[in-house]
């Protein structure tokens, strides 16, 4: 910040806190994806600070990204895993007449329990 000399970074965090702004820092992060109409932009490790002000965060993320075509929806992008193992989607299949994606349905309303899931399509 202009004005402020040469500043401990302890006492910069301390001095923001009084006029109530929170910095933090998030560990750990592998990846960022940011996805416009047209492009990827993909930060692998990236720092990642968050700093909240009146209950409104922003985060500054820091890294080299790389860009690749496309964009769109995180559906057009590359596959999510599974939501649930697929040993508990078959077995609520194999043990009603519900097909896969009513299986799956079901087992998103039974917080992921596969006996739960067969009551409720036998039921």
């Amino acid at each position: 910040m202009p004005g402020m000399g040469r500043m401990n970074p302890r006492q910069m965090k301390k001095m923001l806190k009084r006029q109530g702004i929170d910095i933090d820092e998030l560990d750990d992060v592998i990846e960022v994806i940011i996805r416009m109409p047209d492009r990827t932009l993909v930060f692998d490790a990236p720092a990642v600070t968050i700093m909240k002000v009146q209950g409104q965060a922003t985060y500054q993320i820091v890294g080299d990204p790389r860009e690749s075509a496309g964009g769109g929806t995180p559906s057009e992008a590359a596959p999510e895993p599974p939501e649930f193992p697929e040993d508990d989607i078959r077995l609520v299949v194999d043990n009603t007449d519900a097909d896969r994606e009513k299986a799956i349905e079901t087992l998103r309303e039974c917080n992921g329990n596969p006996a739960d899931a067969i009551i409720k399509l036998t039921g």
